[in-house]
């Protein structure tokens, strides 16, 4: 069984980037848990700051079980992300590392939310742990 992980913009920097936000674990170690909790699964990791790349892999991704993503600020902004997702022929969960339902007005919308399998939002970085235990069931 095969896992893919997505994340999106400035999701490169985790670990770094608004502890307070976001937390102090880097993906590096996130990874890590979740091989070493499943360690039955393959899981495939990317990460980009373009549009386009986050779009081209969930439209290649027929060969897995489910796709994990984290799309960032594109959750909040990006049309083409959305028809990827929809279209998509795997499940998607969206994982929100904050609760963007406290945030600022402009990230209290996913356009994502409506057209994923499944949304985690606010679990910290235990929502790519969860969202993997959501498509393993």
């Amino acid at each position: 069984m095969q896992i893919l992980i997505l994340n999106g913009p400035n999701l490169n920097r985790l670990g770094s980037r608004k502890p307070q936000i976001y937390g102090s674990k880097s993906m590096a170690q996130i990874l890590l848990e979740i091989q070493q909790t499943w360690p039955e699964v393959h899981f495939v990791y990317k990460q980009s700051n373009h549009e386009g790349d986050l779009i081209d892999w969930i439209q290649e991704a027929n060969d897995v079980k489910g796709i994990v993503l984290n799309a960032g600020g594109y959750s909040h902004t990006s049309v083409a992300l959305r028809d990827a997702v929809e279209e998509s022929e795997v499940p998607v969960v969206e994982v929100h590392i904050s609760d963007i339902l406290q945030r600022e007005p402009f990230r209290q919308h996913s356009l994502l939310t409506d057209v994923c399998a499944h949304s985690i939002i606010g679990k910290g970085t235990d929502g790519y742990s969860q969202a993997v235990q959501w498509l393993i069931k």
